[in-house]
């Protein structure tokens, strides 16, 4: 188990007048895989784009291994975003001799043995890909780096069931052992058996942080139970049916 990763102090974020995280604390540890489970608008993306550094908060303090987003957090983290973003014309190869120039952790020959397990051919066109292979390719990127924090923006939400299974046991073992993956999810019975913690967040806090085996084992209940049951007690409008 390695050191404190992520440390996030009284974190404040609006979009005009509308609050999406409301002085959100948060400390994770290296070498765990991490649920950020919460029901729509309650700031998963937010907060994963802050820890990115695509988004600045308003106030409070965000520390990645001990240091201020930048150039050295980029270095370290491995981002999947919640939708699509390469150019259609490039071809799925194109693309891993990007990632290799530009990332030091880059392993292609991980990426290309990820690509043949999931029968995608590396000569095709993004732009010819449907959705989920799309969205594979993505995952097969992000997974194949050697990175001290992955952050997973609904990673499985498009893709077909069978492939979930697949794409899940991906990032269970090709993740930097020593590293930290943050999975936002809503497919939470998908992705249960894969996390270590779970954090969960409402209206821009987290109300929650524990060991998946710790609620096991003293509520008696799943991951996913205990998160209807946490969330069913929002009155209504507030965000979660």
């Amino acid at each position: 188990m390695g050191g404190m990763l992520i440390q996030c102090q009284d974190i404040w974020k609006s979009y005009g007048s509308r609050p999406a995280l409301r002085g959100l604390n948060l400390q994770l540890e290296s070498g765990r895989i991490v649920g950020l489970l919460g029901p729509n608008g309650s700031g998963k993306t937010t907060l994963i784009k802050i820890l990115n550094g695509l988004l600045t908060p308003d106030n409070g303090i965000v520390l990645i291994d001990g240091t201020e987003p930048g150039v050295y957090t980029k270095s370290i983290i491995s981002y999947l975003p919640d939708k699509p973003y390469f150019a259609g014309w490039m071809k799925v190869g194109d693309l891993f001799d990007f990632f290799e120039d530009f990332y030091m952790d880059f392993d292609r020959e991980k990426a290309d043995h990820m690509c043949k397990a999931l029968q995608i051919d590396e000569k095709l066109r993004m732009k010819t890909l449907s959705k989920g292979t799309k969205e594979k390719v993505q995952l097969i990127l992000v997974m194949s780096r050697r990175a001290k924090l992955y952050l997973l923006d609904e990673p499985i939400a498009g893709v077909d069931p069978a492939a979930r299974d697949y794409i899940l046991s991906t990032i269970l073992n090709n993740y930097n052992p020593e590293g930290t993956v943050l999975i936002s999810t809503h497919l939470i019975s998908d992705v249960e058996r894969v996390l270590d913690e779970v954090l969960f967040i409402q209206n821009g806090q987290v109300v929650r942080q524990e060991l998946v085996d710790d609620i096991r084992e003293k509520e008696g209940k799943s991951v996913d139970e205990l998160f209807r049951d946490v969330f069913r007690t929002v009155p209504f409008g507030g965000g979660v049916w």
